[in-house]
């Protein structure tokens, strides 16, 4: 049998010998509650309270901004936790099941753009952790030089990529003690600065329209759950089959929806409250947020940005390592996971040294860009998940002449299209010079070009799913029905071999 799976190599002591593969029964485990623990620790980030100053930046009143971070935070984790069914259906990597949409050498496409999106997540959690902390260190008068920058950057990288190489139980351990950590933190933060909102200051802001309270709720919505989307079944995949779907949507939504939730609205008060707090995040997001804080807690609050951080940044290499697998990298997943290291230090590197002034505008540059076809891709991935009735095949999702073939050119083809009419339809920032391509709809379709009211609500987000779910429902469900017509547990034994 043809496959794409990694040679089998023997994994060093304590670290996981899981890449690819389908999860055996034997090590299929836990319960849907399980699942809050990891989306709680990479999404309790202080990173969120700084969206609300993104969030205020559009000119919606408190109550449109209020509606915005719910709804986009709730919103995007519901996306992560409908992808999570399929992890538990199939347990194996979200871009193995991914394969039964696109085909086995058609999903290279969607694992490109995951590999790109998650290592680039990764790298931005590490640039973030090391300017804030340079921030707190000048602060308290410490070292803040170049030399401090590196050796706060290399630490980080070197414990996220250390947790990525031994994979799924380190990672599990280390996120529950991140999650109460960073939760005791974060609300000593929150107590220290909430005397600083200042309710007759955020009650006299203006109302926006359609397109600004669009543009907010899609921000949020692409800054948290869609960037996990490619992802989110890789943790499901070690959960007994028979286990809930309603249990593993809930679960995930509400462990990563919780602590954002929270934060982006205590953000929205604290920017609405202080327009030069809200302006000093556009250079420093994690940095800015010190200026609130008393001098006694700013080693704590160090402590908390950097474990919020690096917890997004551990799940993200872990699934960016499995994206490189599924890719075509022929490896063992903790070399996958190395690779990845070392790309997120280089970038981090000259990120932090030769690009921070202009970080903020590439960083939301670069989560609309790459949102854009991930958001085609989870409309097709979901699409294909709701016409499906039976359990996947396991072993031909490793084989390109098994149900799912070579190459799917309906998903493919939804997938260019929702990209190509995404990038018309959204802006990013005029100060991103690689980036003024983007937009080409707006004018043809008379929304008022690039500089008009809907040049930054980002509809091509939307127009993407929608396209990617409309048209796998639509088209492909003959497909899905020829591919059913074999039970599954027929190629079990095969798949044990695979």
């Amino acid at each position: 049998m043809a496959t794409t799976q990694a040679p089998e190599v023997r994994a060093p002591s304590g670290v996981e010998a899981n890449g690819l593969n389908v999860i055996e029964e034997s090590e299929r485990h836990g319960q849907p509650a399980s699942l809050f623990w990891p989306w709680f620790a990479s999404n309790i980030s202080v990173l969120a309270i700084a969206y609300g100053a993104f969030v205020i930046g559009f000119g919606l009143n408190i109550w449109q901004a209020l509606g915005a971070a719910v709804v986009g935070s709730i919103g995007s984790f519901l996306l992560c936790g409908f992808v999570s069914v399929a992890g538990k259906r199939g347990s194996a990597p979200t871009l193995v099941l991914s394969r039964a949409a696109f085909g086995l050498n058609g999903n290279r496409v969607p694992s490109a753009i995951s590999w790109i999106l998650t290592v680039g997540w990764e790298t931005v959690l590490v640039v973030l952790a090391t300017l804030g902390t340079s921030t707190v260190f000048a602060q308290l008068g410490w070292s803040h030089g170049a030399a401090t920058k590196l050796v706060v950057l290399l630490v980080v990288a070197a414990i996220t990529v250390v947790a990525g190489v031994f994979g799924f139980a380190l990672i599990m351990r280390l996120q529950t003690v991140i999650t109460l950590a960073t939760a005791v933190l974060t609300i000593g933060y929150i107590a220290l600065t909430v005397h600083r909102v200042h309710w007759h200051t955020v009650s006299t802001m203006k109302a926006g329209g359609v397109p600004q309270v669009l543009g907010a709720t899609i921000l949020v919505l692409t800054a948290l759950g869609l960037g996990w989307v490619n992802c989110a079944a890789d943790y499901s995949r070690y959960l007994p089959r028979s286990t809930p779907s309603r249990g593993v949507i809930f679960w995930t939504t509400f462990g990563g929806a919780l602590g954002p939730v929270m934060l982006v609205v205590f953000g929205i008060l604290l920017a609405a409250s202080d327009p030069k707090l809200s302006t000093a995040i556009g250079s420093d997001p994690i940095g800015a947020l010190t200026s609130a804080l008393p001098t006694w807690y700013l080693v704590p609050f160090a402590i908390v940005a950097i474990l919020g951080l690096m917890s997004g940044a551990v799940l993200d290499i872990y699934s960016s390592g499995l994206s490189l697998l599924s890719l075509g990298l022929r490896a063992p997943r903790f070399v996958a996971a190395l690779i990845d290291g070392t790309i997120m230090t280089l970038g981090g590197i000259y990120v932090v040294f030769f690009t921070s002034s202009s970080f903020v505008a590439n960083f939301q540059g670069f989560l609309v860009t790459v949102g854009v076809p991930i958001a085609a891709w989870c409309g097709v991935f979901l699409g294909d998940l709701v016409l499906r009735r039976r359990a996947y095949a396991d072993a031909e999702l490793y084989d390109a002449r098994g149900r799912y073939g070579s190459f799917a050119p309906i998903p493919l083809v939804l997938m260019v299209i929702g990209s190509v009419l995404g990038w018309g339809l959204v802006v990013t920032s005029a100060k991103v010079s690689w980036l003024t391509w983007q937009g080409y709809l707006l004018d043809p379709l008379h929304l008022g070009g690039k500089e008009g009211t809907w040049a930054y609500a980002g509809l091509g987000v939307l127009v993407a799913i929608v396209v990617g779910f409309v048209g796998a429902v639509a088209l492909t469900s003959s497909t899905v029905r020829r591919q059913e017509r074999v039970d599954p547990t027929s190629t079990a034994k095969a798949a044990s071999a695979v």
